[in-house]
């Protein structure tokens, strides 16, 4: 009668005290968690997460509680590459994956669910970013003895029936140089400013398509025709056809 009841007893105190020292029951932890720990023998510590196996401070029934129950993180397959980042030049594509079961119980950690690689954007209009603006004021096209007028490249002086097709560009000063203080047209260029410069048509070319209006949101570079050292750079913020700017307006060499 007395045989089994101390065996019991034995057993469950025995039971009682693995749990107190250095239990890992209802404890483990992925990865590296110093709040995953349990108290082991001679009030030290010891831990519960999958990292104690690098550690060696692992508990005692560390591998029967976490390792046998564990469930290592799977991941889904890496989704496309997106689009460079910037359409010309030097940019960078990314791509992701999904985690389909997450780590339970010490298991293996999830790896890494995106990448990133560098890129050449080589969108078709790319050549157009890399050209160079050469801006006028609109004055320029109204006074006929300005050395600067050459045929074909602003207005015809003789008058028209119908406006030629024009087309205009609004842009967002980035960068002015010094020298554009040099005259009193170019001192009204600063950073910040917005400007409108105009594209004007001619007899020949019906449907002008100037050098330097660049791409819509990419910074490109422009010079002042008429005043040397005067340049810097822009951000063309959209196109608009068939329009005249406002004054003071600018006209595309």
């Amino acid at each position: 009668m007395w045989g089994p009841l101390l065996c019991g007893g034995w057993l469950l105190a025995t039971g009682y005290l693995a749990g107190a020292a250095g239990g890992c029951w209802h404890r483990c932890c992925p990865g590296r968690n110093n709040a995953c720990w349990a108290p082991g023998t001679r009030r030290a510590r010891c831990y519960c997460d999958s990292y104690c196996e690098r550690t060696g401070d692992c508990c005692k029934d560390y591998r029967a509680a976490c390792r046998r129950a564990a469930v290592g993180c799977a991941v889904g397959p890496w989704g496309p590459w997106s689009e460079c980042s910037s359409p010309c030049g030097v940019g960078s594509k990314a791509r992701s994956r999904q985690v389909t079961v997450p780590p339970r119980h010490g298991g293996e950690p999830c790896p890494d669910l995106k990448q990133r690689r560098g890129c050449l954007g080589e969108h078709p209009t790319c050549g157009t970013a890399k050209e160079v603006a050469k801006i006028l004021p609109d004055s320029f096209s109204r006074d006929f003895r300005d050395p600067w007028r050459r045929a074909g490249l602003l207005l015809s002086e003789e008058p028209s029936s119908s406006p030629l097709p024009s087309y205009c560009g609004y842009f967002r000063l980035t960068q002015v140089a010094p020298p554009c203080r040099g005259q009193a047209w170019s001192r009204q260029l600063h950073r910040d400013k917005r400007v409108c410069v105009e594209c004007r048509g001619d007899a020949s070319h019906r449907h002008p398509r100037c050098t330097g209006h660049g791409l819509q949101g990419v910074r490109t570079f422009w010079v002042a025709a008429s005043v040397a050292g005067c340049q810097g750079s822009w951000v063309q913020e959209g196109l608009q056809e068939g329009c005249a700017c406002s004054p003071p307006a600018l006209i595309f060499v």
